[in-house]
């Protein structure tokens, strides 16, 4: 099971789309303006999606379920900004290594991998992002 696959099944998704998220590796991004482009159109599949209010995509509630969880934390996480506080929260290995091996499965772009700081902003908005497409209730200022 990759990481992402952990973070879908720790937040409550049907098994199914913990399968399907696992079987959906994305190609490897070669550059930076690669991943902005594929953000992009990552943003506007979530706001298509949400527009529709499909009835065959059952949101889960993460917003609610994390703030749930960080409430009952005895440490003080910040999930909406942090990828480690993110992990954590999840109870998911959030070392170096580990957050290296989710961007390597996510497609982070090389030109990020070796800089911590712009690999964790990129993964944490990747993460949240992946969240929503597979019908997560992530908001909307938090994928922005």
């Amino acid at each position: 099971m990759g990481l992402f696959s952990k973070i879908l099944d720790k937040l409550g998704f049907d098994k199914e789309k913990t399968e399907a998220a696992e079987k959906a590796k994305p190609a490897p991004t070669k550059t930076s303006a690669d991943a902005a482009a594929e953000r992009h159109a990552r943003i506007e599949r979530i706001k298509a999606m949400r527009a529709k209010e499909s009835k065959e995509v059952p949101m889960v509630d993460v917003s609610a379920k994390l703030k749930t969880m960080a409430d009952a934390n005895p440490q003080e996480l910040n999930w909406k900004t942090s990828i480690v506080d993110l992990l954590k929260l999840l109870d998911i290995d959030s070392s170096f290594d580990a957050r290296k091996e989710l961007a390597v499965e996510l497609g982070c772009p090389e030109d990020l991998m070796d800089e911590s700081a712009e690999m964790n902003t990129w993964l944490h908005k990747t993460v949240l992002e992946k969240i929503a497409e597979n019908g997560g209730n992530i908001p909307m200022d938090l994928l922005d």
